[in-house]
């Protein structure tokens, strides 16, 4: 069978209808929020990040991988040597395959719920057994992402875009309800910590490899409210190591092209609020002033891409 939607729940969900007991997923790109899920499952998991032998592995991104690994017992992640772009998701029982999903979706929250998007295919029985070479053999030629060293360990200011999104509106102050006070207008179906980041037109003209254009018209509502096909989600590591889920939403048209216009958390939109009024002392239901964020030293987020889908957010001083 070919999968094109939900993707992330089966592959949650599989072993209920196997007797498996190891989920092995070798990935292209990771994104640290369904890495951590793993810990859900009643059995181990292995973890392989494909593209490591090839480009490396972004500081904030190896972070928050290790941290996981050391949260969570029955997980082990692993980078391998030889650049890997596959993307298979495999069951096994005492070292033998049972099932296996293959395809294009990369192991992060962008590339597993995005309706559509990507697509992961049941393989036959007949390549269990060279699948199970071909992971092999990546494995033999991986190492644990507890045994990296700093030299493949990529920087990230010298290798890649970083667009700084102010937090301030076009008059040099944060807006009374919108921005981080998105929530405080009493006319909006909306909580008071509420926020969004602006994604202003200049920065889709001068960073166009961070922020995606919209998908094509949303053709119905997932099951946690996410228009399908049309607001993207992803994956948000803080430089203090917080993981967050986020979501590219809005519409704005840039030279003909539609680009979302905001960035939220996700499916909480008070997380990102909440989040930002705890760094810079703010009571929560408070609205944020200009003399607030310049107390705590700076006005803007420092935003670039780490891979599919995942981002990191610079806010320190």
């Amino acid at each position: 069978m070919l999968y094109t939607q939900d993707l992330e729940e089966l592959i949650f969900h599989r072993h209920q209808l196997h007797e498996t007991d190891e989920l092995i997923v070798l990935s292209g790109y990771l994104g640290p929020r369904p890495v951590a899920r793993l810990e859900e499952l009643p059995f181990n998991s292995t973890v392989i990040y494909g593209m490591y032998g090839s480009e490396g592995i972004r500081p904030s991104l190896h972070n928050s991988l290790t941290n996981i690994q050391g949260e969570v017992d029955n997980l082990n992640i692993f980078y391998s040597n030889l650049p890997v772009h596959s993307k298979c998701y495999v069951w096994r029982r005492r070292g033998d395959i049972i099932h296996a999903l293959i395809g294009s979706a990369n192991f992060s929250v962008n590339g597993l719920t995005t309706p559509f998007r990507e697509i992961l295919a049941e393989t036959t029985f007949d390549t269990f057994r060279p699948l199970n070479d071909y992971i092999a053999h990546i494995l033999n030629n991986s190492i644990s992402c507890l045994e990296v060293g700093m030299e493949r360990v990529v920087e990230e200011r010298e290798q890649f875009d970083h667009c700084l999104m102010t937090l301030l509106g076009r008059n040099g102050e944060v807006q009374n309800a919108a921005g981080l006070n998105w929530g405080q207008n009493p006319n909006n179906h909306t909580t008071p910590n509420d926020a969004y980041i602006a994604l202003r037109t200049s920065h889709i003209r001068d960073f166009p490899n961070l922020f995606p254009p919209k998908q094509i018209n949303p053709l119905e509502v997932d099951g946690r409210g996410r228009m399908q096909r049309h607001n993207d989600s992803i994956e948000i590591i803080w430089d203090d190591g917080l993981t967050m889920e986020g979501l590219l939403e809005g519409s704005q048209p840039v030279e003909g092209v539609i680009y979302p216009k905001q960035i939220s958390s996700f499916p909480v939109k008070a997380e990102l609020g909440e989040y930002i009024r705890n760094r810079i002392g703010v009571p929560l239901g408070q609205p944020v002033r200009r003399h607030h964020l310049e107390r705590y030293g700076r006005t803007d987020i420092e935003v670039s891409l780490l891979g599919d889908g995942v981002y990191k957010f610079d806010f320190s001083v």
